[in-house]
């Protein structure tokens, strides 16, 4: 918060009725009550502030309207903050904590820790398309009250249809898992029911006059090109492509395990299963 003009004085009513505004916003503080301090505003705004430092860090904690706070109650409620303080409590973050409680943001990132984490490989993919498109209009929201129609309206304003579908699942997935594990008092899925977007399937096969003109592109690429070589020749996911370690290759064969291995980088295969591939002549010059 910018720096205030300030004065100090033992605040009375009369005082209150009194004060007027300035040009420039300022703090009057109240040396009954520490941290207590009356904000006014060039509009003639007045608002309880309670301020204080936490860790050598300076917190603001708006306590209230002046107009719905009197002197008393704003003492009262600014010692109250002080003894919090002193039992190395931070008010400003319980008070955020509590805000966010039960909301769409915080079941999103149980979702996330709890069960996509441990459970979905692709779960960085799900991940930021509910940062994106979902939690900008409904992350503020309590779970238990998003409806249909906040899941249709969100979903709908994605323009890209696969996107739209992607993030309806995502998000899908995760109040599905709050109904199951009877979190926050959600009860219905908000995004079931939902109507997807058709979408074309797009088929492309290269020509044989056309491979020639690829792999000369791809000789212009480095390590990518050598990569996008290597889904040519083995027609296997670019995620695991990628991940391709020397210690998987025997014989000629690409043993891929079903399983992570953290130590090599391996992520595992999608549908956790040992995969074998035959690695042709072209593929050996690749390495």
């Amino acid at each position: 918060m910018p720096r205030l003009a300030r004065h100090k004085r033992n605040l009375t009513e009369i005082f209150l009725q009194r004060v007027r505004p300035l040009p420039q916003r300022f703090l009057v503080w109240d040396t009954d009550a520490k941290g207590l301090a009356l904000q006014i505003r060039p509009n003639g705004q007045r608002a309880w502030k309670f301020v204080y430092s936490f860790h050598r860090r300076v917190r603001w904690y708006h306590i209230g309207d002046a107009s719905a706070w009197g002197l008393a109650d704003a003492r009262i409620r600014a010692r109250e903050l002080r003894v919090e303080v002193d039992r190395d409590n931070d008010p400003q973050a319980t008070r955020r904590a509590k805000r966010s409680a039960g909301t769409f943001k915080e079941l999103a990132q149980r979702y996330l820790e709890e069960h996509a984490k441990k459970h979905n490989k692709s779960w960085k993919q799900a991940d930021y398309l509910v940062r994106k498109h979902l939690l900008p209009t409904l992350g503020q929201l309590k779970s238990a009250s998003i409806t249909h129609d906040d899941g249709a309206r969100t979903v709908g304003a994605i323009k890209a249809p696969v996107v739209a579908n992607q993030t309806l699942v995502a998000g899908s997935a995760i109040f599905s898992w709050a109904i199951k594990k009877r979190i926050d008092g959600v009860k219905e899925n908000p995004f079931s029911h939902i109507e997807r977007n058709k979408v074309v399937s797009r088929e492309r096969v290269l020509f044989a006059d056309e491979l020639p003109r690829f792999w000369a592109e791809f000789d212009k690429a480095g390590l990518a090109g050598k990569a996008l070589k290597l889904i040519l020749l083995t027609g296997q996911r670019p995620g695991e492509v990628m991940r391709l370690r020397r210690e998987h290759i025997r014989d000629g064969w690409w043993d891929m395990p079903g399983v992570p291995m953290p130590t090599l980088g391996w992520p595992g295969t999608k549908n956790s299963q040992a995969h074998r591939v035959w690695l042709p002549r072209p593929v050996w010059g690749l390495f």
